[in-house]
């Protein structure tokens, strides 16, 4: 093991009086606890880590009752394998007890806990993680402990699988994904051969990854800023391939869309967005058989297919005011900023424009149409289907006024058709055959 230090000072989430708090809770029986993985990785790069966790050999009904003792909220998230979610507001952390693996099936493993608190314990919870950069720990001082070289790997921009890589990856083949997400991440230059090879040659087992495990690592990929690289990667390595079957990756293509959505969130725009970059890589129709592997929700079936479907409008029309307003209206912005995203890609003497539209989507509030059923009624007609109609001919003929007409304008509209339909059906009850032709159309 080599030891070492955190940079100081430490940063202010390590020194916050929640995580005092937790760790004061925790160490109450005098056992050590140290905050581990991620959230040291993290530190040493200066970065606000998304999750604090924590270890203790403490067994986790210990650590519930210590954390009710000290009036803090604990719930047995993962108790089976040793979790425990405390909560001190803001704060939420994981808390693990020390564990080595059992047996693994390659989705899950049966772990048993440390039967103490030796360094020995501590090292053996360290080398059954994933990779070296996430085997750090480090207590509340900020010492820290280093079992895997995690550290010099670190500072080299180097991702690799402790111990043997196969041994690794078939713990659980979600770490294929998360070795290319880490090497994204935090990687300089080429990645490791040895874990790289691993990662290729476990393509056949991927299968056996749930489709929300799958989800959840790929749209984190996605999301990345040099996403196009790690696809790349991904798919020289088959991975690519076996996720999405039928995938097309156009790295040039993708290229471009990476960089139009940094030139638009750079000006103020929208925030990049992992579905028009999901979206790329699917030919035409695949948005539902992908939805149903990667197990997305309602919502998210729905931009898919609106990303795979296009819209009925051409690129003149996006330049035209007025056509792209009745565009947002029929369609919501949503879809409209998507269908521009990616029409952009065509061309990039588009990206102007297309910067311009998606700040108009970004800020468009959808008109209220200003009359309702009951102005219809207010007329003498009847409930029936020909009130909907009538709606429906009038909100057509105010949007295409580019929503101007106000309420006023509207009535006098609808008056209008009304009494035209008065005089047509007056004249067909005069001429039987006109109320045929009537009929017919």
């Amino acid at each position: 093991m080599t030891a070492g230090g955190l940079p100081q000072p430490l940063p202010d989430w390590m020194t916050a009086a929640p995580v005092g708090r937790l760790f004061a809770a925790l160490a109450a029986g005098g056992a050590e606890v140290r905050f581990v993985g991620g959230c040291v990785r993290d530190a040493l790069l200066g970065l606000e880590p998304a999750d604090i966790d924590l270890a203790t050999p403490e067994p986790p009904e210990t650590v519930m009752r210590r954390l009710a003792a000290a009036k803090l909220k604990a719930i047995p998230t993962g108790i089976e394998h040793g979790t425990v979610t405390a909560v001190v507001p803001p704060l939420v952390a994981q808390i693990t007890t020390l564990r080595r693996d059992v047996a693994t099936d390659g989705r899950h493993a049966e772990v048993a806990f440390a039967a103490d608190g030796s360094e020995a314990s501590w090292a053996a919870d360290a080398v059954r993680r994933d990779f070296t950069v996430n085997a750090l720990s480090a207590g509340p001082d900020g010492r820290l402990h280093d079992y895997t070289e995690g550290r010099a790997d670190l500072a080299a921009g180097r991702i690799r699988f402790i111990g043997v890589p196969e041994q690794r990856v078939a713990e659980d083949y979600l770490r294929v994904l998360r070795f290319f997400r880490f090497h994204g991440r935090f990687a300089r230059g080429t990645p490791d051969p040895a874990s790289l090879a691993a990662c290729r040659a476990a393509t056949g087992e991927l299968h056996r990854l749930s489709g929300e495990r799958i989800r959840d690592e790929l749209l984190k990929i996605l999301a990345l800023p040099n996403a196009s690289e790690v696809l790349a990667l991904m798919q020289d390595s088959g991975v690519l391939p076996v996720l999405l079957p039928g995938a097309g990756f156009d790295a040039a293509r993708f290229m471009r869309l990476l960089t139009l959505q940094a030139q638009i969130a750079a000006a103020g725009g929208i925030e990049p967005e992992v579905w028009p970059r999901l979206a790329l890589l699917l030919p035409a129709g695949q948005a539902d058989a992908v939805a149903d592997r990667l197990k997305l929700s309602n919502a998210q079936r729905l931009r898919l297919q609106g990303l795979l479907e296009p819209l009925p409008l051409d690129w003149a029309a996006v330049g035209d005011d007025e056509a792209f307003g009745l565009a947002l209206y029929r369609h919501g912005a949503e879809r409209c900023r998507d269908h521009v995203l990616l029409a952009a890609l065509a061309d990039p003497a588009r990206d102007a424009l297309a910067a311009q539209r998606l700040a108009m989507a970004a800020s468009w509030r959808r008109p209220v149409f200003p009359l309702r059923g009951a102005d219809v009624l207010a007329l003498g007609l009847s409930p029936s289907p020909t009130i909907s109609l009538l709606l429906r001919d009038i909100e057509t003929w105010w949007a295409a006024a580019g929503f101007r007409p106000d309420r006023e304008a509207c009535l006098l509209h609808l008056r209008g058709l009304v009494r035209d339909g008065n005089e047509a059906e007056a004249g067909a009850l005069a001429d039987p055959a006109a109320e045929g032709r009537q009929k017919r159309s």
